[in-house]
């Protein structure tokens, strides 16, 4: 351990004693106020400056320094004041804003959601014997028709098999007769006492029994056929067939679980979407009509493709709904629909994500305004609308659908009235606004939002 000099033997000038570390504190303080006294005093003497009479302003602060300071801090406060103000108004001048004119006109209900392209039937080929297999008879992809020949297996060993069934039948066929002929002749002369019944009877049993040998020879027969015939492999149904499973040349056997080939109907195609169970009662009455039409657009990720609802309409394939499922899916509230299209130009294929469009009903007459006018607020839904002196009212409004282009209003807005669809974040009730270009009813009004993207519809 060191040694530790006793605070007595230090040095005077490296000790100091309490009573001087005191003053130096006191001495911080008064430089601390009088650094703030002398910003007061140049700040009220900047306000007050007056280039004619510079010591009036001196002597003014010496007369009275605590007016001074009130007079310093309330120009502080008015200017964050002014500085509050101009930050959300600016100079004062009306906010701009773009409007559009609301209208009457009937709208469709539609929903909108995503649906699966499924193939009407999927069958996989397969074989039924063992064997080489010495040819396909059609391409990859080839659109192919029920019975149309597929594939050809060696059919040598099952010839061969069928000639063996066909003799082994011929030499039952020739013993039966002459066992036939043994047991009609004991018959005879059991009668006449020369034959016993033993023997008679036993002669006949050996008949009988060689006639159910010719059964099951024609059996074999038909079984050695049936086995010839599955050398040649047929299409099943009409489709579209896939990449080969096993290639000629390969030994196939029967049954094999990858089978050979795949073949795929396409002709028709059944596209699967599901909607809200909320919509199941529409869904219904509109079935039970004939009326449930889907309109299925094949998906798009090329830029720019079938963006408007024009070209969309252009794209539409109308297909009827012909199944509703009888099951709500209870992890999400939804039911399947199936509709089926014949699909003659094979633009759907299986497998294909489509845009799926169905109409549930027709709002008449209702005032439509575009979606980008509705805001929604803490007591719902809202809208600005314009006086005749081009100023903001608010507006609470009832949404009876939307999407993602305009919005059908129970109530709140009236036809012919203008409407704001931008800008609103700075209006207030009763505020003056600025209109950025006059409304333009070919580019403002709801039914000119064809030109937009294609929407999505809720219900509200």
């Amino acid at each position: 351990m060191g040694y530790d000099e006793p605070s007595s033997k230090r040095p005077a000038s490296m000790v100091a004693p309490a009573h001087a570390r005191k003053p130096q504190r006191r001495t911080l303080s008064t430089r601390a106020i009088l650094l703030v006294l002398a910003l007061v005093a140049g700040g009220y003497f900047a306000s007050q400056f007056d280039s004619a009479d510079p010591m009036g302003a001196l002597t003014a602060i010496a007369a009275d320094p605590m007016k001074a300071i009130n007079s310093v801090f309330a120009g502080f406060g008015g200017d964050a004041q002014k500085g509050g103000r101009g930050a959300g108004r600016g100079t004062g001048a009306a906010p701009p804003v773009h409007v559009a004119t609301a209208e009457a006109r009937d709208v469709p209900v539609t929903v909108h959601t995503i649906g699966t392209v499924l193939a009407n039937s999927v069958v996989t080929v397969k074989s039924q014997v063992d064997g080489p297999l010495l040819a396909a008879q059609f391409k990859e992809g080839q659109m192919v028709k029920e019975g149309d020949l597929l594939f050809k297996i060696d059919p040598a060993p099952f010839e061969a098999a069928l000639r063996q069934s066909q003799a082994q039948k011929a030499r039952d066929e020739a013993q039966h007769e002459s066992a036939q002929a043994d047991a009609d002749r004991a018959v005879m002369l059991a009668e006449r006492g020369i034959v016993s019944a033993q023997q008679r009877d036993q002669l006949v049993a050996t008949a009988k029994a060689l006639a159910a040998t010719i059964d099951a020879d024609e059996a074999a027969v038909d079984r050695a056929k049936l086995n010839l015939g599955y050398t040649t492999i047929s299409s099943p149904i009409n489709g579209k067939t896939g990449p080969f499973i096993v290639y000629p040349g390969n030994q196939v056997h029967a049954n094999d679980v990858a089978g050979l080939i795949t073949i795929t109907q396409i002709q028709p195609v059944k596209i699967t979407f599901n909607l809200p169970q909320g919509n199941l009662p529409q869904l219904q009455d509109r079935m039970s009509g004939n009326e449930l039409v889907a309109q299925v657009t094949a998906r798009s990720d090329v830029q720019g493709a079938a963006t408007t609802l024009a070209d969309k309409r252009d794209m539409d394939i109308p297909v009827n709904n012909d199944f509703i499922g009888n099951t709500v899916d209870a992890r999400t509230g939804t039911i399947e629909l199936r509709a089926t299209f014949d699909n003659p130009d094979q633009r759907l294929v299986p497998g294909e994500l489509a845009d799926v469009s169905l109409r549930l009903e027709t709002l008449k007459q209702v005032t439509v305004v575009p979606r980008e006018a509705l805001n929604v607020g803490q007591a719902g839904e809202y809208v600005f609308i314009l006086d005749g002196a081009k100023k903001a009212q608010m507006r609470p409004v009832k949404v009876l659908f939307e999407d993602q282009m305009i919005a059908a209003l129970g109530s709140g807005v009236e036809p012919d009235e203008t409407v704001v669809t931008d800008g609103q974040l700075r209006l207030s009730p009763g505020s003056s606004v600025s209109i950025v270009g006059e409304p333009n009813p070919a580019a403002k009004s709801p039914a000119a939002q064809a030109t937009k993207p294609i929407p999505q519809g809720t219900r509200s």
